[in-house]
């Protein structure tokens, strides 16, 4: 028999993978998104899902699987299988805060999930019902010391940047504030919206027209520079130096997806990010499109792991 003849069975075989990988996606992607619907990652995920779909050709479904800081959309698509066809929609709650504060989560982050690209980052503002008597973070701080425990701030849920903001500025302000978690920024906000909390951080992306209606109180930004949208807003940093506590959204899948998917995903992924309108929409909201490389997500993503890790230890922060 002809050996080149004898070998084509073989060849076949090697090469469905790499035609069936060339074909996809053959059917429609989920994005988990770890948050209710009408928050700041389902407002992203909202943006960049249509763009993906018309380029990929078939629909990208968000979904969302609210709860837990995001840890339980992030452990779902972790064990997903890994086709291409769930991916997610992480924040640094579920991605990386989630690996020092939570023990039990149920996944590893750098074992279970491929970066993907990081989306955006996000301005956080904190801002306090108008009935709280602080007009700046300096006033804020000393009504804490006078009155410790008293006040207390509403967050989107444990191990999430609002959490992450709230912890540091108790930490390097040394007072005490109660932390009140929400299952997400939209029930973080009705919240503070209607004194059933005082103050909480919140993103941008939902904040601001409230910020500007007058029915809550900005005092400061929690980034380490001031925001464009809102210039003449403090940072805490300008109070508490060293202060910096910024979020961001990301794609990842789940591990073994194979590469030329990852690829692919990726490429759809930043085009979505550089369309005009949706660039405008982010802007004006305070929030930043990145569209990084994998390989500069993961890196990222392992600094953040770190850099969060200090600060549960050194706050001795907790699940509430």
């Amino acid at each position: 028999m002809n050996k080149s003849i004898a070998l084509l069975p073989l060849l076949a075989l090697i090469a469905l993978p790499v035609s069936a990988q060339q074909q996809y996606p053959q059917r429609a992607i989920r994005m988990v998104v770890g948050f209710p619907a009408g928050g700041p990652t389902d407002i992203v995920s909202r943006l960049m899902a249509p763009k993906m779909a018309e380029a990929l050709g078939q629909q990208v479904i968000v979904d969302n699987r609210g709860g837990a800081g995001g840890m339980i959309a992030t452990e779902q698509v972790a064990k997903a299988a890994p086709d291409g066809y769930t991916i997610l929609m992480g924040t640094i709650g579920g991605v990386a805060v989630a690996m020092s504060l939570n023990p039990n989560r149920g996944y590893d982050t750098l074992r279970d999930l491929a970066p993907i690209t990081q989306s955006v980052t996000v301005t956080s503002i904190l801002v306090t019902h108008p009935s709280v008597p602080a007009k700046n973070v300096k006033e804020l701080l000393a009504l804490a010391r006078a009155k410790p425990g008293s006040l207390n701030y509403g967050s989107s849920g444990n191990g999430t940047i609002t959490h992450l903001a709230g912890e540091l500025l108790k930490y390097m302000g040394k007072v005490s504030i109660t932390h009140v978690p929400y299952k997400g920024g939209s029930p973080a906000l009705t919240a503070l919206v209607s004194g059933e909390v005082d103050l909480t951080y919140e993103n941008s992306l939902i904040i601001t027209p409230h910020i500007k209606s007058g029915r809550v109180k900005a005092l400061a930004v929690t980034g380490a520079k001031r925001s464009a949208l809102f210039p003449d807003l403090p940072t805490i940093a300008e109070t508490l130096p060293g202060y910096s506590a910024s979020g961001w959204y990301g794609l990842l899948a789940p591990a073994a997806v194979p590469k030329p998917i990852i690829a692919r995903l990726h490429a759809e992924a930043v085009k979505a990010l550089r369309v005009p309108d949706v660039i405008d929409k982010l802007s004006s909201q305070g929030a930043e499109p990145v569209g990084n490389t994998p390989e500069e997500f993961t890196a990222f993503v392992r600094s953040e792991i770190e850099k969060w890790a200090k600060l549960v230890k050194a706050a001795n922060m907790r699940t509430d």
